[in-house]
């Protein structure tokens, strides 16, 4: 079982056509955010498929998966990985080497779509009863994709109604500059309301005024409409 088998048959799955749509979906272009990625055209539903035929994939194969140039290639990488991480037959050990490969790699995990499928698991997952103390140190980092990390790595927490990591990272990247980082932490504060309605309003109460309009817009999506107009309706400071 080797990288290359999961290229092979990743191929048999390319479209020139889906390629084209998914280098402008994700922002190839000079200056976006996935500048310079290369895609074959391969869906993730078909990503997936492939991935269940490799879900035992040794590390060292998945790292060479991670150094292609390829999106989908990268993208199969995380999702095996993800996998692995939630299996029952993983030893806490397994799980440690995951997440250090993950952390060690953070250059190849280089848009959304690969973060938001693995970072939860493989990073959340592992830090569930470990100290959290590197989340901070991600949401610090210069690299965008580190802190989108950090944040939506505390989905596993809000999971386990554990919402004190969330609401601390979403305060620290309350000004940050971009509109994927606005997007992520508001998904994840509206994620945590929905444990937690009340928290959730508590942070809003404090923070409303000098929350971003998305990163605000995405975290009220699931209060009561009269509650959300009356979020929308704050002044920002």
């Amino acid at each position: 079982m080797k990288a290359r088998g999961v290229q092979e048959a990743l191929a048999k799955y390319a479209s020139d056509t889906d390629a084209v749509f998914l280098q402008r979906f994700f922002k190839t272009g000079p200056g976006q955010y996935g500048e310079g990625d290369q895609f074959i055209g391969v869906r993730t539903p078909m990503t997936r498929l492939v991935c269940r035929d490799f879900k035992d994939l040794a590390l060292s194969e998945i790292e060479k998966l991670m150094d292609s140039p390829i999106h989908e290639h990268r993208l199969a990488a995380a999702i095996i990985m993800t996998e692995q991480a939630k299996s029952r037959r993983t030893t806490k050990l397994e799980k440690k080497a995951l997440f250090d490969l993950y952390l060690r790699r953070t250059d190849r995990l280089n848009n959304w779509d690969i973060i938001d499928v693995s970072c939860r698991d493989i990073v959340g997952g592992y830090l569930s009863d470990e100290p959290r103390d590197i989340l901070y140190k991600l949401a610090r980092s210069k690299n965008m994709w580190e802190r989108r990390i950090a944040i939506v790595s505390t989905w596993q927490f809000i999971r386990e109604y554990q919402l004190a990591d969330t609401l601390k990272l979403a305060e620290l990247l309350m000004k940050d500059e971009q509109d994927l980082i606005h997007k992520a932490v508001g998904w994840m504060l509206r994620e945590a309301g929905k444990k937690d309605d009340q928290a959730l309003k508590a942070f809003l109460d404090l923070h409303a005024t000098v929350m971003p309009r998305t990163m605000l817009r995405y975290s009220i999506e699931k209060l009561p409409l009269e509650t959300r107009s009356q979020y929308m309706k704050i002044t920002l400071s």
